[in-house]
C-alpha cells in the first residue's frame, strides 16, 4: 500500500487520542439523557431482554448484555445458539448506527409480531429500525458510510460503537445506583470457569 498520499495526515498517538476524547466531549453535550432514562422501565418490567447488533457494534453489544447479567437480568445475545425465542413482555435492545443493517431490522419485525418492546440505538432517527422501535435512542455520531470528516474523524462508525458503549455502561452504573447491591454481589455473578 502506498502512504505517500497520506504523509501529511500523520499524528502522534497522543493526538489521536485527544481527538477521540473531544469527539466523545461534542458527543455527550448533544445527548438526550431523560430519553435514556425512559427505558429504565421497559427493561425492569421486562420478562427476558434480548440485544442485538452487528459487526464491531456487535462486540459492544456483547458487553452491554454481559452488564445486564451482572445487575440480575434474564438476558440473551440474538444469535447465539442458546437464544430462546423472543415473545409478549420481552424487550429487544436493537443497535444499528445506520438503522438499516437487515438482521438487525429483520429481528425488530419479528420482535414487534411476537409483541415484545423494541428499543433502539441508532444515529438515524428516520431508518426503518427507529420507525419499528417503541423507544428509538439517538447517538449522534458518524456512520460507518460517512466519510467527510464533518461529526467524526475517526473509521467507519466508531464514533457511534464507542459512543453506545460509554452510554450503555453509564445507563448501567444508574441502574446499579438504584439498586441496593453492592460491588461484592455483582460479582458472584460474574463467570467462574474462565
Amino acid at each position: 500500500m502506498d502512504n505517500s498520499s497520506n504523509s501529511n495526515s500523520k499524528i502522534s498517538i497522543q493526538t489521536a487520542y485527544d481527538i477521540i476524547i473531544n469527539e466523545h466531549v461534542n458527543l455527550y453535550h448533544s445527548l438526550d439523557f431523560e430519553n435514556i432514562k425512559a427505558i429504565e422501565e421497559p427493561l425492569k418490567n421486562a420478562r427476558q431482554v434480548f440485544l442485538i447488533g452487528a459487526g464491531r457494534t456487535g462486540f459492544m453489544v456483547k458487553a452491554a448484555t454481559m452488564r445486564l447479567m451482572h445487575l440480575g437480568y434474564q438476558v440473551h445475545v440474538v444469535g447465539e445458539t442458546t437464544t430462546p425465542a423472543i415473545g409478549k413482555d420481552d424487550l429487544l435492545i436493537a443497535v444499528s448506527g445506520s438503522g438499516t443493517t437487515k438482521s438487525i431490522v429483520n429481528a425488530a419485525e419479528t420482535a414487534c409480531k411476537s409483541e415484545a418492546q423494541i428499543v433502539c440505538f441508532t444515529t438515524n432517527d428516520l431508518s426503518p429500525l427507529a420507525k419499528i422501535a417503541h423507544h428509538t435512542i439517538m447517538i449522534p455520531a458518524a456512520g460507518k458510510q460517512e466519510h467527510t470528516n464533518k461529526i467524526s474523524q475517526q473509521y467507519a462508525g466508531s464514533l457511534f460503537e464507542q459512543g453506545f458503549l460509554l452510554l450503555f455502561d453509564a445507563f448501567i452504573q444508574y441502574l446499579w445506583k438504584q439498586s441496593d447491591s453492592n460491588a461484592e454481589q455483582l460479582w458472584e455473578m460474574h463467570a467462574n470457569m474462565e
